[in-house]
């Protein structure tokens, strides 16, 4: 079938077209953009948070590592740099004066108006040491100009806790973010801490020294690491802070497509910054290098990161001793809770613990709403192999299989939600440990629906997540699972008095851990930017389509400047999920639409006009797409996707659901003058498909406006 691409609304030159497949009817033209790099400021400073010391249970130990490559450890060029001492800044840019002649009442008025003369400057006056000591602020640090990074040292015990964005890599010791531990000789990893959701920490943990090298030879072996890694010779005081447990860390600015992207926005400049708390409280510590790298230390009780109660981490600690050998077969682990009781960051808390002694864990998604790995409506099953250091929309990958159901929710239809779990459960190999993500909605037929995962999928381990005086549902212990009702499986009935009795041993149980968030918030949606429901599915719809954006930096591109597939109707069949739409008024409703790109079992044969579906198929989804524009007179769609050529020559059916594009993407199109595609002010309900574009602007309901008594 053969299958053409129709050119772009705007001009960009080809630098080369893609091979041309025979039997593929996915055809594309790439385009390139020029590139242009950007730079960042420099400095250097000192910070330290001491917090207890960590003890961690003994498992197993990790025998993998993934080694730097030999071409980042290249020499450096030997240019020198600037080391600088700069003063310790306030959230509004002053500094502190280190005029000790002066009284103390001059001196503080000295300090307020210089906060009030320089807002938003940075300056680079010497701190006062004992000020500094007071606040517990100490770290060290030096920025690299040459390479535009920074060597981070951190003495064990010490813990930065951020905001921002950026590359870690540990050079010397050992360092742990949200439960995962990195190791010198590791890989880079990318931090993300938007304020979206609690703020990341790098703890160090030291270095456990080889047999046979004694404190002598680890300090000249870190010394010499830092020098490596540093075109300059590094500052006295800088060296002077290492001894053989230091940790030695390197920080070097993140620029992703996906970043790129969501800052392009103006409503998501900020989306790696600070929230309204930490700036009306004055947690941030602004420092030259940690903002060269992307990176806004915090202070006071803004500070505390993951906060975990004493159940937490028995719980953690339990699940992993469960999966050292404690069970016969491996754990699979089912996560429970109501709606903001912490069941998304403990899921990821546990992943990258669970990564520290084996190479992968798998993860079966059943929240619609808020999805770890896929965009929202999505049903997935994924293996997890990297650690989780961010928020969802940070890290979309591409699952091994997925099911489209086309919303966030499953009351519509709750059987066509639990087959959908059954044929991705399918796929479960059964040699990791398996994490199953639930959904908030814990009452009524919500419950229902917990009973039936736990009985069909044979779980090892429920942990369920509560917060306040009492649980905001029944326990769900095994005991009480011997008389509980689901939405399609029922307890096992007793025996008869001819029967013999049924051994409890015969009847699989689960063991049951019971957790207690005590974070501040636990149970109430969020209420500051970027925290609702609703923006962080939009995020991850804006993640999954900066997948378009080029890799290299260059302008962004708006949604129509990208050369569309040019599929013919009857090569793919076309459905809607969520609500009966009449046949022939079917494609006004998908026009400027997401739609799942599925795989049907079925070949789909058409001869004139679209193939429509008469149900809901419950198939393998590839990927979504935006239906650009539909050709009636050609019988042709016009399809904008991230997903490669090669996956979509499998592709032979459309889902339309109720999960719509982010207003931003048609609202806020870059480079675009005149009228916006898709966009118009003079509209009428009397043409089919039109309607108005529903803001949400976060206003409450009179009813649940919080008294401020």
């Amino acid at each position: 079938m053969k299958v053409h691409k129709v050119s772009s609304w705007s001009q960009h030159e080809q630098r080369n077209a893609t091979k041309r497949h025979g039997k593929n009817k996915w055809r594309k033209k790439i385009h390139s953009l020029d590139s242009t790099l950007l730079s960042t400021s420099v400095g250097t400073a000192n910070l330290e948070q001491p917090i207890p010391k960590r003890e961690k249970p003994t498992l197993l130990k990790k025998l993998y590592t993934k080694p730097i490559p030999e071409n980042s450890c290249a020499e450096e060029r030997k240019v020198k740099a600037t080391s600088v001492t700069f003063a310790h800044v306030y959230t509004n840019g002053g500094t502190e004066l280190d005029d000790r002649s002066s009284s103390v009442d001059s001196q503080e008025w000295s300090e307020y108006a210089k906060c009030v003369l320089q807002n938003g400057m940075e300056s680079s006056t010497l701190p006062k040491t004992n000020q500094m000591e007071e606040d517990g602020l100490h770290f060290h640090a030096h920025f690299d100009h040459t390479h535009n990074r920074a060597v981070l040292v951190m003495k064990q015990g010490q813990v930065l806790c951020f905001r921002g964005k950026c590359l870690l890599t540990c050079l010397y010791g050992h360092v742990e973010v949200l439960g995962f531990t990195i190791e010198e000789g590791q890989q880079p990893y990318p931090l993300f801490s938007p304020p979206s959701h609690c703020p990341l920490t790098i703890t160090a943990l030291g270095n456990n020294a080889p047999s046979g090298k004694n404190k002598k030879e680890g300090l000249l072996e870190a010394k010499a690491i830092v020098r490596k890694y540093l075109s300059s010779e590094p500052s006295k005081k800088l060296m002077s802070e290492l001894d053989s447990d230091s940790c030695v860390v390197l920080l070097e600015p993140l620029d992703t497509p996906l970043t790129r992207f969501l800052t392009s926005f103006s409503e998501l400049s900020e989306i790696f910054g600070l929230n309204s708390k930490e700036l009306k409280s004055q947690a941030a510590i602004y420092n030259p290098v940690l903002s060269a790298v992307g990176v806004t230390a915090l202070r006071g009780p803004c500070a505390q990161g993951l906060v975990m109660s004493r159940s937490y981490r028995e719980a953690i600690s339990s699940l992993l001793s469960a999966w050292a050998g404690e069970f016969d077969r491996c754990p699979i682990i089912l996560v429970c809770g109501g709606k903001s009781s912490g069941k998304s960051t403990f899921n990821r808390h546990l992943i990258n613990s669970l990564l520290n002694h084996t190479v992968s864990v798998e993860y079966l998604e059943c929240d619609l709403g808020q999805t770890e790995f896929t965009p929202p409506g999505c049903l997935s099953l994924s293996t997890v192999t990297e650690p989780l250091l961010g928020p969802p929309f940070t890290h979309l990958r591409d699952p091994e299989h997925m099911v489209y159901y086309g919303q966030a929710d499953c009351q519509a239809d709750i059987d066509r939600y639990l087959e959908s779990l059954k044929s991705l459960w399918r796929h479960v190999n059964g040699e990791s440990p398996v994490i199953i993500n639930t959904m908030g909605w814990i009452r009524g037929h919500g419950f229902q629906i917990l009973v039936d995962l736990i009985r069909l999928f044979s779980v090892t381990h429920v942990v369920q997540l509560s917060y306040g005086n009492a649980p905001q549902c029944q326990l769900l212990t095994p005991d009480f699972l011997r008389t509980a009702h689901g939405w399609q499986t029922h307890p096992p009935t007793p025996p008869t008095l001819t029967e013999e009795p049924v051994s409890h041993l015969s009847i699989r149980s689960h063991v049951f851990l019971s957790v207690q968030s005590e974070f501040e918030g636990a149970g109430t949606s969020g209420e500051m930017q970027h925290q609702r429901s609703n923006e962080l599915r939009d995020l991850a719809l804006l993640s999954y389509f900066s997948k378009l954006q080029s890799p290299e930096p260059g302008p962004i591109r708006p949604l129509h400047c990208f050369i569309p597939y040019q599929v013919p109707h009857s090569a793919v069949a076309i459905g809607v999920t969520h609500c009966e739409v009449a046949p022939n008024n079917i494609l006004y409703v998908a026009n400027a639409s997401i739609v799942a790109l599925c795989c049907l079992s079925e070949k789909v044969v058409g001869r004139e006009g679209s193939v429509v579906l008469s149900q809901t198929p419950i198939c393998q989804c590839v990927g979504l797409g935006v239906l650009r524009g539909v050709d009636m007179a050609r019988g042709l769609y016009f399809l904008v996707t991230p997903v490669s050529p090669s996956v979509l020559r499998h592709v032979n059916c459309l889902l339309l659901g109720e999960i719509t594009l982010p207003k931003i993407l048609l609202t806020k199109q870059h480079g675009v003058e005149g009228d916006l595609p898709y966009v118009t002010t003079d509209y009428s309900f009397e043409v089919q498909g039109a309607g108005k574009l529903h803001i949400y602007k976060g206003l409450a309901r009179p009813g649940f406006i919080k008294s401020n008594n």
